[in-house]
């Protein structure tokens, strides 16, 4: 393992970490009563909000109008990029939490790390058989994990959440991929600004506001009332730790990555999310741990991620 594998993996590990606040704040909030909509919405607007002020307190009111040339510029790149990577990826995760165990959201998401490699492929980036050898174990490992939560009593609606889960899967790799392609300069993709594209925190800030037009749209085929005051609070919480802070490091380590193997790598590092969900949830909200099997499928995921690490 080279040192720059090292450091990506951490960092794509860090990035788990505070991914995995996600999920256990959309529990609560759903065990709260909170409707689903706000809870995905809010998260977005707060990030908006508080990138624009950081825009302006570190950078300059000149720097922010920029970037909102760089969105005009690029309207149909951005809301696209930004309702699939973000809207799309988002929407289901929060709406499944309304009936499922926050670890059991975050174990059924990892579905993204085999739909990563479909999506590479997709994009024309090779990986090798080992990594999908690899990426196979951990998906592996992921259902095993499933099952052993797995009712047969509730099992269509089961199924559904699954179904949206893996939607969202697909999803997010996609969104972030056509930010990859366009940082390489692929040429059936715009041509955005370089030092805009390097700042990490000018493409989540992008690719909020890209994700409007999909909420303003869903918005029109669900009642959702107005956000409950816990939400208000909670979606603060999640728009800093998951929205900006996991987002960030995130999509930092993989602008660094330089070939489809490293990709497929952080990406996989979201794995972690599965493992950092369920010691807060046992911990903190005094869920039932998984069965032997469950934890079978957690060897499996950690044991993969390794290996993923060792791949050239």
């Amino acid at each position: 393992m080279t040192p720059n594998t090292l450091k990506l993996l951490f960092i794509g590990l860090l990035a788990a970490l505070f991914f995995s606040s996600t999920f256990l704040i959309n529990r609560y909030i759903a065990v709260e009563g909170g409707h689903w909509f706000w809870s995905a919405t809010l998260r977005y607007l707060y990030m908006i909000l508080l990138l624009t002020i950081g825009f302006i307190l570190f950078k300059g009111i000149s720097y922010l109008k920029t970037l909102m040339q760089v969105f005009f510029e690029h309207l149909l790149f951005w809301c696209i990029t930004g309702s699939i990577g973000f809207g799309i990826f988002y929407a289901a995760i929060c709406y499944v939490a309304d009936s499922s165990p926050a670890w059991v959201v975050a174990t059924t998401w990892q579905f993204t790390i085999i739909a990563s490699l479909f999506i590479l492929s997709l994009f024309g980036q090779k990986t090798s058989k080992l990594t999908w050898f690899l990426m196979i174990v951990m998906f592996m490992g992921i259902c095993l994990i499933n099952f052993s939560f797995i009712s047969i009593e509730d099992i269509k609606n089961q199924i559904f959440s699954v179904s949206l889960i893996i939607i969202a899967s697909f999803a997010y790799p996609i969104g972030n991929q056509l930010i990859w392609e366009v940082q390489k300069g692929r040429e059936s993709l715009p041509k955005i600004r370089k030092d805009v594209l390097k700042n990490i925190f000018s493409k989540v800030f992008l690719l909020c506001l890209g994700s409007l037009p999909f909420w303003l749209f869903l918005s029109f085929f669900f009642e959702v009332g107005v956000p409950s005051y816990s939400q208000y609070i909670c979606m603060i919480l999640v728009a800093i730790l998951s929205g900006i802070t996991a987002t960030s490091l995130f999509l930092y380590a993989r602008s660094k990555a330089d070939s489809p193997t490293s990709i497929a790598l952080i990406d996989a590092t979201q794995a972690g999310e599965v493992l950092f969900t369920l010691g807060i949830e046992v911990i903190i909200f005094g869920a039932l741990l998984p069965t032997l099997t469950g934890l079978v499928g957690i060897v499996l995921v950690v044991l993969g991620l390794l290996g993923l690490s060792r791949v050239k």
